[in-house]
């Protein structure tokens, strides 16, 4: 489903933060935790997959990173790092008086995971990029649904995501880089009877694949599921170049329904693409 939270004006409040820590997690995962006078204002939505507008200095333009974690001081994002990406280049540098200490800007946040009152299960469905909205969600809802995480990634993060206590884990091995096959892993599961919660991020094709698999063939209703693009398979690019936000604007607008929002929302991203 596309998210029913009202969105906020494109012009997002932004705030200035400093980098406090630059922690690797893994060859392919690295964790800035900002903080500082500028971050003072922030509010977490607390939707459990939120994310911000993230612009590195040298750079004007925001990539969206969901938010790992939020105490009010200090906000933590878990980057993706690859060879190459605006946000990428800055991160890998871990010199003396590089990253840390530097001054970042982030947006306002804004999510859409939405857990239905009656959800009996829960399914989360990932690449790395989804990653650290994956633990967020789990740490917040274990002992309370029951949870099973497909994460596909080029390798297993140590302690990142902890099984037990109604949560079971199955690692996926990427097929390359650049490359998923989140859809085919998805159109193989058997699905309860009872009714719960399906939450999948990543790849833009991938997901536009189980979207229409979920509506078509599973037949989920609409408030049983999200499933967004976090980044497309194209060389070169970076995380949500399309902001949804005014697409659902508009759409809702017009009267449109969240299926019919969600193919404008496609066709947008795959006429970015073709612009590349």
């Amino acid at each position: 489903m596309v998210t029913t939270l009202p969105w906020v004006s494109t012009r997002a409040r932004t705030y200035d933060a400093q980098v406090l820590r630059r922690e690797p997690i893994s060859e392919h995962l690295v964790r800035l935790v900002l903080g500082g006078p500028g971050l003072a204002g922030f509010a977490s939505t607390g939707v459990l997959d939120e994310w911000v507008g993230l612009v590195v200095p040298g750079q004007f333009q925001s990539r969206y990173y969901t938010v790992r974690s939020v105490d009010g001081a200090e906000l933590t994002l878990d980057v993706v790092v690859h060879d190459v990406g605006l946000v990428t280049e800055w991160a890998r540098r871990d010199g003396v008086g590089e990253v840390v200490g530097e001054t970042v800007t982030i947006t306002e946040p804004k999510g859409s995971f939405s857990l239905p009152a009656d959800a009996a299960w829960l399914r989360l469905v990932g690449d790395l990029t989804a990653l650290p909205a994956m633990a967020r969600i789990t740490e917040e809802l274990r002992g309370r649904v029951p949870v099973h995480i497909w994460a596909e990634v080029p390798e297993i993060p140590a302690d990142y995501l902890a099984p037990g206590d109604g949560v079971e884990i199955t690692w996926l091995p990427q097929p390359g880089d650049g490359a998923s096959a989140l859809a085919a892993a998805v159109e193989e599961l058997s699905w309860p009877a009872e009714p719960g919660y399906f939450w999948m991020a990543g790849e833009s094709a991938q997901m536009r694949a189980i979207r229409k698999h979920l509506m078509r063939e599973v037949k989920l209703p609409s408030e049983a599921y999200d499933v967004m693009g976090y980044w497309r398979g194209t060389p070169g690019r970076q995380p949500r170049a399309v902001d949804p936000a005014p697409i659902w604007r508009a759409g809702k607008a017009a009267g449109k329904s969240d299926e019919e929002i969600w193919a404008d929302y496609d066709r947008a991203r795959e006429e970015a693409d073709a612009d590349v």
